[in-house]
């Protein structure tokens, strides 16, 4: 979802106030205003309108609000940096702004009453009779930080984009619906021929496997690697008595759970209960081994050369690792049913394998390419007599009626027949799987529609329509109305 956000946001930009009066319904959730720079006033000019710094700060905050609504209230600054949420609020208004210059062009205003009445329809500024509350609108200004004017002004602009789309969006028209209709009514028959692996033979040739590895040779590092000495701490010989241990579950049973989340009894709990009590009574003796190391009191243990995240050591403990340098001594962290005090003694960078120390990896990627490149060039010459050739079938096919093709299973058909009715070729290939499907077609009809798949057609054009016209709107838009920054950091 976030993702998707990421890549579209551009486009969002006329439901971004619109989610701003759903968080005020949701229960007035804020996050304050976000410090874009020392001085007040314009941050950019989008046409013939300038963009303040406090509707920077109010479209940050709804952002980082709708974020963390998604992270379930874990959403924090250090994320908000990391998703570049300050170029996402300064793309969505520059994107608005460029809306309100084409409706300022065009004549589209908003009364003052479509604005009374818009304000009034606010479910957060509703009192329980659903009657408009002047006193909920005051507060929610108040925690925001800001003016009725201000407020005002963007439920405005919210509202002239809205009218302005609308003004400029046309229902589906009889061609449109004919079109549609007919690419989905389109009947294929085709001659095909289903290429798999099996149809080839491939042979490993050192000389080419060398030269594979050549062109790929810097995709082959060795593992970075770790020589630690360490000082263990075993639990096993550590005494627990039964009362220890229903002392220790009393205070701690909400810890032991089977897989579906149910709290276990004593008796079920006990062996994990003793090691953790074992692990607990341990950890000063744990301490203690790590200072008496530290200060060259005693030896370690033993000296390991791993690889990073060798499940030798805990995943906690190699977290830490990653984080320190060469000749750090490291607390004791809990490995297993003991405890590792570890000293970073050398790390070595990874570095290109030799080709023998490749070889095993390269030859199973240089024959996944092989079989991979000769599949084709079998397709390819394939395709060559595929009109003629005895070999192949014959079938039938449309999306509508969304047949299975004999040698391919049902997911595999589908997602062949979506991407045959998406081309624009006669004859061709088309991967499916680690299949090739070989195609050629010999007969086109359109089958009729019924009164069904009218309406779908029709619900179709005016969703894909509006998104399609909306995109080539704002390309249009970037154009006829260039932006000034007047401060870093707002674009990428």
């Amino acid at each position: 979802m976030i993702s998707w956000m990421q890549r579209h946001n551009k486009y969002l930009v006329w439901t971004i106030w619109v989610a701003t009066i759903a968080f005020i319904g949701a229960g007035f959730v804020g996050w304050g205003s976000y410090d874009f720079g020392a001085k007040a006033g314009s941050v950019a000019k989008v046409g013939d309108i300038e963009i303040k710094q406090s509707k920077l700060n109010m479209a940050y905050s709804n952002l980082y609000n709708r974020y963390n609504q998604m992270f379930k209230g874990q959403f924090d600054e250090k994320k908000a940096k990391e998703l570049g949420l300050v170029q996402q609020a300064f793309s969505m208004i520059e994107t608005q702004a460029k809306l309100l210059n084409y409706a300022q062009d065009l004549g589209v205003i908003i009364s003052d009453e479509e604005l009374a009445a818009a304000l009034e329809s606010i479910k957060g500024f509703q009192n329980k009779e659903g009657v408009f509350d002047k006193n909920a609108y005051k507060m929610y200004l108040q925690s925001q930080r800001l003016s009725a004017k201000r407020f005002e002004e963007t439920l405005r602009e919210e509202l002239t984009i809205s009218k302005l789309l609308k003004l400029l969006n046309v229902p589906s028209l009889p061609l449109e619906e004919a079109s549609v209709g007919a690419a989905l009514n389109v009947s294929d028959t085709i001659k095909y021929r289903i290429l798999s692996p099996n149809d080839i033979n491939v042979t490993m040739d050192e000389t080419k496997l060398k030269a594979y590895w050549e062109a790929h040779k810097d995709s082959y590092k060795t593992p970075e690697t770790y020589t630690l000495a360490i000082v263990w701490t075993d639990t096993s010989d550590t005494p627990v008595s039964e009362d220890e241990l229903k002392a220790f579950y009393e205070t701690n049973s909400f810890n032991y759970t089977d897989a579906e989340g149910k709290q276990l009894d004593f008796d079920a709990a006990k062996a994990q209960l003793t090691q953790d009590l074992k692990l607990k009574k341990s950890k000063k003796a744990a301490q203690k081994a790590y200072i008496a190391y530290k200060k060259g009191k005693r030896k370690s243990d033993e000296e390991l050369t791993l690889p990073v995240g060798d499940t030798t050591l805990s995943p906690d403990l190699w977290s830490e690792i990653k984080e320190r340098s060469e000749g750090d001594v490291i607390k004791p962290k809990v490995v297993g049913k003991r405890y590792a005090t570890v000293k970073i003694v050398t790390i070595t960078a990874p570095k290109t394998m030799s080709f023998e120390e490749a070889k095993p990896l390269v030859s199973a990627a240089y024959m996944a390419q092989a079989k991979t490149d000769a599949l084709f060039n079998l397709a390819e010459e394939t395709l060559k007599t595929i009109e003629e050739n005895n070999e192949t079938q014959t079938q039938t096919v449309s999306l509508k009626q969304q047949e299975t093709l004999n040698g391919l299973n049902r997911q595999e058909s589908v997602n062949f027949l979506q991407k045959l009715f998406t081309s624009l070729k006669e004859k061709g290939m088309i991967t499916v799987a680690n299949k090739v499907v070989v195609y050629a077609i010999t007969e086109q009809t359109i089958l009729p529609a019924d009164n069904n798949q009218t309406e779908l057609v029709r619900q179709t054009v005016n969703t894909t329509k509006p998104r399609v016209f909306e995109t080539n709107l704002i390309k249009i838009l970037d154009t006829k109305y260039p932006t000034e920054v007047y401060m870093g950091g707002l674009t990428k």
